[in-house]
């Protein structure tokens, strides 16, 4: 008996259920991501290096923007867009701040921002993730996978509010980024931190 296939549009009808399908399946999964925003009292992005073998500085960026989409059920189809603006960097001591910002490094006139956004969430185990993405620093784009480990998820104890906690590590080589200068004496391998508080957007 032959089969007989519905056509619409030069478009068979099989086809355009099963596109449907995909598309409804896409449209459950954004719609279960909510948006999340940084609590900027409790987000901290610290970074460290080796000096000459006798001391390990750390310098931070005071300015984040950006935004997480978080599914608070299958954390592995969560993602993460953040913003870092260069003068927001900071380390407590005002002439290495415009020296970190000169040409000699940083080039906050040229490069203003430094980025991640995300391209995969993998589960590494109980309480831990592997997110890997794009890192932008002083316009050079590399990939890189963050350490990710989940503090807490659900209600905040004070704002009854829906919450999350991340704490993210990452070792980078500066001089991939172009920010070599003085490596090896001073250590190329720089140690990124982050912990962090998120707040449902709008809750």
């Amino acid at each position: 008996m032959p089969c007989n296939v519905v056509y619409n549009g030069g478009i068979p009808m099989f086809r355009k259920l099963v596109l449907a399908a995909a598309l409804a399946a896409a449209s459950f999964s954004a719609a279960a991501a909510d948006k999340y925003e940084f609590d900027g009292g409790h987000t901290n992005v610290v970074f460290s290096w080796n000096h000459l073998g006798f001391s390990n500085p750390q310098a931070r960026f005071t300015k984040f923007e950006g935004e997480v989409l978080l599914d608070t059920a299958d954390l592995t189809k969560s993602s993460v867009n953040v913003t870092l603006p260069v003068d927001g960097l900071a380390t407590d001591v005002p002439k290495f701040d415009e020296h970190l910002r000169s040409a000699d490094f940083f080039d906050l006139a040229k490069f203003p921002t430094a980025t991640f956004k995300s391209t995969k969430v993998e589960k590494a185990g109980d309480k831990k993730l592997k997110v890997s993405g794009d890192l932008t620093i002083h316009g050079v784009t590399k990939p890189v996978v963050l350490d990710v480990t989940v503090n807490a998820v659900g209600d905040h104890p004070m704002s009854k509010k829906p919450a999350a906690g991340f704490d993210a590590s990452i070792t980078v080589k500066r001089s991939d980024f172009g920010l070599g200068k003085f490596a090896p004496n001073v250590s190329d391998d720089v140690k990124i931190q982050i912990t962090t508080e998120l707040r449902k957007a709008g809750a």
